[in-house]
């Protein structure tokens, strides 16, 4: 293949070939990066026009498994439905491209990127939206406009953009940009793992502007601190806008003669606009300002349904679109001039929460969140190692385990649809994909398997995060150990281009006739994981920065809550799975299994036990279905070990022998004496002086002289001689 641009970005380089093949498409980029090739192609449908006010617009991002050598697993010997990534990847190139097309295209418009050579090393992800913005510049669609990804990684404390999977999955942060050469357009952002970081005492310097000198604190979180975020977007969105010129640079040679293309005129009856705003605007204001989704909703209709009563000649859905042009303008200029908002809220105000753990008997844990009207039903349930989903990517040499899952469920009934349960959604995936993101560094599953299931019995405005705050709060109510607490806020913003108001915890309403929809999960420290799509065509890092701080104040008035909540949890001791960790002498393991195993199955038949044993480490690992059962099985496992063998030497008080050290543990050492017997030598018989530490005395495989001082049946307890 001879390729027409070769463009040098930073650290790597991407080379594009165009009308060489998929020459039926309106457009069609060929992309090649390392020893990846992708193939994006954009082809309309201009032989009809979709008349509801929606872009009709479909995005599919399809891996080829020979593209890494590879033939489909299973029965079936090829590539069938969509797998996490591809649909996860499909999402994001589709919001990013979204906001490029004109207000009133109808044209049914389908995306295709094609992975057909993948290199391990390559981010598929920021190439996906790459070659499929190439491919949408370069067609015969009037769109002038590049939009590209970046993706920026802090490794070792040192920020480094575009980097390389194998640096990636080193990593403490997963930053991903998209935007054009003017406007950054969609975030998707997620902690992977602990930093350190300095910062002031308060956070946000806007909650005290008084403060000269503030106080600096060390913080060790597994979140990202809003400063710190800032900073990075900085940075990393300058080089997104660089990136951009180049790309419509080198692409504006190749482009298609634009085809004529008719957007779909607005239906908006300029007539019944004025007629409602001048005769009903009072009603309008008293029905948006209902309290309930419900309310407001019926108000409405019998607004409509007044003045049909009076204009019998009008058209009902004209109609409807008027008012809820009206509508719009009514709910946008209260917020902007009155600074209130339609439920009668201030900007940042909370709405109500109530939080219920364990409301399920039979399950593991449950949580009930409610916040306004939006409620979400999160059960957790607990698993072994074999309990994991299997997985594999297509750069993947093998299969994988996912031992964290949220799964996220949103019926029809939640919006008051009538409507069928099938299976999952785009959308459905997405937001379960953040609210894993959200709480996966928190956790230490240690060898479990966790998963957490939320059905959304009530939605009107972010049940993403209401998940985010119920998957916390199962967690704990499962007893669980995490190193944070997680909650998480849904932000909004309305502009009209010189004032602008910054929404916390916004409902579907202002979802839906709002210029942002911000995301933001994470702890008092910082951002565990964070999703943002503007509307409005891009947004200032100063007006995001402000949201940031806000969503902080928000998200720590939730959290607050939610640790009330916390200290009212009673477990379900009935039927939740117990897990204990403790250590042994290794050198007793062989006793604890058996000959041939029959030890250990013995103890896993009588106390309904699982048992995982490292040998070499001496690390004991049970698990059952009732604490009960596994604290017994521990008392029995500890009861072999503390009985050592019979010794071969007769031995008696006063004896004195050299011994080696053979195990250093808190609270002494075990000693091995000569027939090869052990005791223990507790610290307080170490020294005459206090010992904080027995490894600041010995090493394992050190020769001392003790002398024994106590027989307690077959346990020999010794002093240093």
């Amino acid at each position: 293949m001879k390729y027409d641009v070769n463009i040098d970005l930073e650290g790597y380089k991407e080379e594009y070939s165009f009308g060489k093949v998929a020459r039926q498409s309106n457009g069609a980029a060929w992309l090649k990066c390392g020893d990846t090739v992708l193939l994006a192609t954009v082809v309309i449908d201009d032989t009809q026009i979709v008349d509801d006010d929606f872009l009709p617009l479909t995005v599919q991002y399809i891996e080829k498994s020979y593209a890494a050598g590879k033939i489909p697993g299973g029965f079936f010997k090829r590539e069938s439905k969509p797998n996490d990534f591809e649909t996860l990847t499909s999402r994001i190139v589709d919001r990013s491209l979204r906001p490029l097309f004109p207000k009133g295209y109808g044209y049914p418009t389908q995306i295709t990127v094609m992975v057909f050579s993948a290199d391990k090393e390559v981010d598929l992800q920021r190439l996906a939206l790459n070659a499929a913005s190439a491919a949408l510049y370069v067609s015969d669609i009037d769109i002038n406009t590049s939009v590209s990804a970046i993706r920026a990684a802090k490794i070792n404390g040192e920020l480094v953009l575009n980097p390389t999977m194998s640096q990636l999955a080193s990593s403490s942060l997963d930053l991903y940009l998209s935007g054009t050469k003017e406007d950054l357009l969609m975030i998707e952002m997620r902690s992977m793992g602990t930093e350190e970081f300095e910062s002031a005492v308060p956070l946000d310097p806007l909650m005290d502007p008084m403060l000269s000198a503030p106080l600096i604190t060390k913080h060790t979180s597994n979140a990202l601190n809003e400063d710190e975020l800032v900073l990075i977007l900085e940075k990393t969105q300058k080089l997104l806008f660089q990136n951009n010129v180049k790309y419509e640079a080198s692409f504006n040679e190749f482009k298609k003669v634009v085809k004529p293309i008719k957007c779909r005129e607005s239906r908006v009856s300029e007539e019944m606009v004025a007629y409602v705003r001048e005769n009903f605007l009072q009603e309008i204001k008293n029905g948006i300002n209902q309290m309930a989704k419900t309310e407001r909703s019926t108000a409405l209709r019998e607004i409509r349904e007044k003045i049909i009563a009076i204009k019998t000649d009008w058209d009902v859905l004209e109609l409807k679109e008027a008012i809820e042009a009206v509508k719009k303008e009514q709910v946008r200029s209260q917020i902007l001039d009155s600074r209130i908002r339609a439920d009668g809220r201030g900007l940042s105000q909370i709405r109500p929460i109530s939080i219920s753990t364990n409301v399920l008997p039979k399950a593991h844990s449950s949580c009930l969140f409610t916040r306004g009207e939006t409620q979400a039903l999160v059960v957790l349930t607990m698993g072994g190692a074999k309990d994991a989903q299997m997985y594999e990517n297509l750069t993947d040499d093998g299969s994988q385990n996912e031992y964290f899952m949220v799964h996220y469920n949103f019926p029809g009934f939640s919006v008051g649809e009538a409507s069928p349960i099938t299976g999952t959604k785009r959308r459905e995936l997405g937001h379960g994909n953040l609210a894993k993101r959200a709480l996966e560094p928190i956790i230490n599953l240690d060898g479990q398997t966790v998963r957490i299931v939320s059905e959304i019995l009530e939605s009107n405005g972010s049940s993403s995060m209401a998940t985010v705050c119920g998957g916390y709060m199962a967690l704990k109510a499962a007893d669980l150990p995490t190193s944070d607490v997680i909650a998480g806020i849904a932000m909004g913003l309305v502009s009209d281009g010189g004032r602008y108001a910054i929404l916390s915890d916004i409902m579907g309403l202002e979802d839906h006739d709002g210029d942002m929809d911000f995301k933001v999960a994470g702890s008092k420290d910082g951002i565990t994981a964070m999703q943002m799509d503007i509307k409005l065509g891009g947004i200032s890092l100063d007006i995001l920065k402000e949201a940031l701080y806000q969503a902080k104040a928000g998200r720590n008035h939730i959290i607050d809550i939610m640790l009330e909540a916390q200290r009212e949890i009673e477990f379900n001791d009935g039927v939740l799975p117990s897990t204990d960790f403790f250590h042994i002498d290794p050198s007793f393991i062989g006793d604890i299994i058996g000959q041939a195993g029959k030890t250990i199955r013995e103890i896993i038949e009588k106390f309904g036990v699982s048992i995982d044993i490292d040998k070499k480490e001496g690390k004991v690992k049970v698990t059952g279905k009732s604490k009960s059962g596994v604290k017994a099985a521990r008392e029995h496992i500890e009861g072999i070990a503390n009985a050592p063998k019979v010794p071969k030497i007769d031995y008696k008080v006063g004896d004195r022998y050299t011994g080696i050290v053979k195990k250093i543990v808190d609270f002494g050492a075990f000693i091995e004496l000569p027939d090869g017997t052990d005791g223990l030598i507790h610290i307080s018989k170490l020294s005459d002086q206090r010992v904080d530490k027995v490894s600041d005395i010995l090493k394992e495989g050190d020769k001392i002289d003790v002398e024994i001082i106590e027989f307690k049946g077959n346990k020999i307890s010794l002093s240093r001689a």
